[in-house]
């Protein structure tokens, strides 16, 4: 698991993933004679931070988003969210600034939220969550699970992939904006009729920690039943443990596919986590193999 700690250890909030992608073209550029096919690689400005990876012939795409959640700095130490952290007076943040590195804690709720860093901080610093992974036999515990989790398992599916695209989008926990741009390259290089949505699903209800990978029949938006059922008749006869998921709030890559001009069904199918956007996210490591298990049988038999 040496790659996802690593990930787990890189800043990248949206709107500032260039870290992050460039970690993840050097890693494929590094291992990519090792894997099944090795991939046709689209990474360059036209892209922004997008990474875009073909193997053979495609006709399903897996996304995983490459951005995180936290916040920036604006003035007289305040600070704004980027995405939807969980606001926790007391928790530790750090960046970089100008004058330095910096360790500051959160002050205030929503409405007044504040850094104590006592010099200041130069305006528009993106700020992170301290990071500390925790690892047991049962449970994976760290920030950024959402969706450094979804970017591993897109990796793994890498090592045995003959067909299929694996994107690594963008500012998707910011209201979203790469898709539609990756979507129209990838429909006018090599067109797909299915994508697979690899990202971090919330511990309900009825979705629960060690029963294995959530497929999502909805969230907010509602995808196609007739794909969705084709993944359950698939998944089913995988073996692999899996449970359902069904919500009416929550989005993801998903809703640009859905609203963009192309008819591509897509499917959310990831493991669930406790304590979402907060420092202490928590992932069952069983949930965690299933989910990995899934996609790259998944992709085998689509």
């Amino acid at each position: 698991m040496k790659i996802l700690f690593e990930l787990l250890e890189l800043n990248g909030l949206s709107g500032d993933e260039s870290r992050t992608a460039r970690y993840l073209c050097e890693y494929v550029e590094k291992r990519k004679k090792n894997w099944n096919v090795a991939p046709e690689i689209f990474f360059d400005e036209k892209f922004h931070d997008c990474l875009l990876l073909k193997f053979g012939n495609p006709t399903t795409a897996v996304f995983a988003h490459i951005d995180t959640i936290g916040f920036m700095t604006r003035y007289n130490n305040q600070l704004i969210p980027i995405g939807g952290p969980e606001v926790i007076p007391g928790t530790w943040l750090v960046g970089e600034d100008s004058l330095g590195t910096i360790r500051c804690r959160v002050q205030g709720d929503e409405d007044d939220l504040t850094h104590d860093f006592p010099r200041g901080i130069d305006p528009g610093t993106c700020l992170s969550f301290e990071q500390q992974i925790r690892i047991d036999e049962e449970y994976i515990q760290a920030a950024y699970l959402d969706n450094r989790l979804g970017v591993y398992n897109a990796l793994k599916l890498c090592e045995s992939l003959d067909n299929g695209w694996v994107i690594f989008s963008t500012y998707e926990e910011h209201g979203g904006g790469s898709m539609p741009f990756l979507l129209k390259f990838i429909q006018e290089t090599a067109p797909i009729k299915h994508a697979l949505i690899s990202d971090i699903t919330w511990v309900t209800e009825g979705v629960r920690h060690h029963e294995g990978v959530a497929i999502s029949i909805r969230d907010k938006y509602i995808p196609r039943r007739r794909f969705i059922n084709k993944i359950l008749d698939l998944a089913e006869k995988s073996g692999i443990p899996y449970q359902l998921e069904v919500e009416s709030a929550g989005g993801s890559d998903g809703r640009e596919v859905q609203f963009s001009p192309y008819a591509i069904d897509w499917c959310f199918i990831g493991a669930p986590e406790d304590h979402v956007h907060s420092p202490d996210e928590k992932v069952s490591l069983s949930d965690l193999q299933a989910m990995i298990d899934m996609y790259q049988y998944l992709m085998k038999n689509l």
